[in-house]
């Protein structure tokens, strides 16, 4: 402010007039302002190429303008988290969840940080869980049960409330017993359940709880029945007439025989309470796959498709809500999203790509999908169109592989080439023998020497047990 009245005569009005200016980047006014800077400068004698020079300057300050004592404040917070992160980062990220919970996205994002800083972060458990994620004593960041669809606060509370005064849940029967069943009800379970927060018991799967009965009641309605009846007896017995302290024992209802659930199956219901997929991902068993043979992933198709013109991408996913419909003049087409570890994307296909393709859009399928972007159709107006996907392939995801791969190199260091590593290698190759072509490069890094080998004896079956056997032993590998 001091500035502008010295250097071009600005009155006090003036001065706060372009402190405003400044301070809520109201550009307008900047312009407004400068003519009257330049020749009110000029008029005392200051160079022209100066004063241009200073005002340059303030407009570049005004862009990212900062009050000093904001810029305090911001610092010390800023000090504060780093210092936390770096050492409390599993409660510092539990608590960025918490704050974050209601929002699936930023949870998603922030598991994503946990992972790559290898914070574990578990599912929901009642015997470890919270309203909201917290750390349990093993540093792990646990899951809140306030985060499943269907938990409300209160059931959270009662169960809370009855481990901390009673001690650790010993089964779905003893919680069942315990926990407040008016507060805690049938919806409650099936969606701790489904979430994975009775996976402690370790003599009870998922699926059993859902196993049904000859009376179509599932194994988790008769342990809450169970928990009624048992409660309701202990209440009797308290308000006996006489004080009596016996109650009357119930059977345990018969825990069910039950074939597991699929990985696919498993996970999906667990992202339908919770929202995500927290125990795994679908595409876990599949990063093979997905790094050697796709070169783009769905975030593609959320940015502009005209950058995309005249390329091949391919991408790999799970299929879900899969739509086979028919348009007015009879021709069939599909609708069908596809899922991969961040994004999720609906695809539209027709005419001749969907009778080519139509065996494989599955519901809850794993696919690799090769399509090419190409340029939008001209209206009659001369107007070009948004950019068109063309499918070329879509194969089955665990064929691909099999199927794809052409060559494998294993990289060796010139260091690690003595009699235990080549026994290694050799006892990991034997025990794979296929049609895929093998080839190993010996690198000398002091020397900047490198030995490309090719195998003309040995040739490999490629599978992702193998590459996990190579992954384990340290071997250095590339698929092509």
């Amino acid at each position: 402010m001091l500035l502008s009245q010295k250097l071009a005569g600005f009155t006090k009005g003036e001065a706060d007039m372009l402190r405003k200016a400044m301070g809520k980047k109201i550009f307008y006014l900047l312009e407004q302002l400068k003519p009257k800077f330049i020749e009110g400068g000029k008029e005392r004698n200051h160079p022209e190429e100066v004063l241009n020079k200073v005002w340059k300057d303030w407009e570049a300050f005004a862009a990212y303008a900062f009050n000093k004592s904001h810029s305090t404040c911001y610092a010390y917070i800023a000090y504060q988290t780093a210092y936390l992160k770096a050492h409390y980062p599993a409660e510092y990220m539990a608590s960025v969840l918490s704050n974050n919970m209601n929002d699936i996205k930023q949870v998603t994002f922030f598991m994503e940080e946990c992972k790559r800083a290898g914070i574990p972060v578990l599912g929901p458990d009642v015997n470890e869980s919270y309203n909201k994620f917290s750390v349990n004593k093993q540093g792990a960041i646990r899951f809140g049960m306030g985060a499943i669809k269907g938990v409300g606060g209160a059931a959270v509370d009662s169960i809370i409330e009855e481990r901390k005064k009673n001690g650790p849940f010993t089964s779905i029967f003893d919680v069942a017993k315990r926990v407040d069943l008016r507060a805690a009800n049938k919806r409650v379970f099936e969606g701790l359940a489904l979430a994975g927060g009775f996976d402690s018991f370790h003599t009870i799967h998922r699926a059993q709880y859902f196993q049904l009965d000859e009376k179509g009641v599932t194994f988790l309605e008769r342990a809450i029945r169970f928990g009624n009846k048992y409660q309701e007896n202990e209440n009797s017995a308290q308000v006996s007439l006489f004080g009596e302290a016996s109650s009357v024992q119930f059977p345990e209802p018969e825990i069910p025989a039950a074939e597991k659930w699929s990985m696919m199956e498993e996970l999906s219901r667990e992202k339908e309470v919770v929202g995500i997929y927290i125990s795994g991902h679908p595409l876990d068993d599949f990063k093979n796959e997905i790094k050697y043979f796709c070169n783009a992933n769905l975030s593609y198709f959320k940015e502009d498709l005209s950058k995309h013109i005249g390329a091949n991408l391919t991408f790999a996913g799970i299929l879900t809500d899969v739509q086979h419909r028919t348009s007015q003049n009879g021709n069939k087409w599909a609708s069908f999203t596809v899922v991969d570890f961040n994004d999720s994307f609906e695809f539209r296909i027709f005419k001749d790509d969907y009778l080519k393709f139509k065996p494989y859009l599955v519901e809850n399928e794993f696919r690799q999908i090769r399509v090419s972007i190409v340029q939008g159709w001209r209206n009659k107006d001369g107007v070009i169109g948004e950019p068109r996907i063309n499918f070329n392939d879509i194969q089955i995801l665990q064929t691909v592989i099999e199927k794809q791969a052409k060559k494998l190199t294993i990289q060796l260091n010139i260091q690690n080439v003595n009699p235990p590593t080549i026994n290694s290698l050799q006892s990991i190759l034997k025990n794979n023998e296929g049609s895929t072509p093998l080839d190993i490069i010996v690198i000398d890094n002091k020397d900047e020497v490198t030995l490309n080998m090719h195998s003309r004896s040995v040739k490999i079956q490629v599978s992702n047990e193998f590459l996990k056997l190579l992954e384990d032993a340290d071997f250095n590998f590339k698929l092509n």
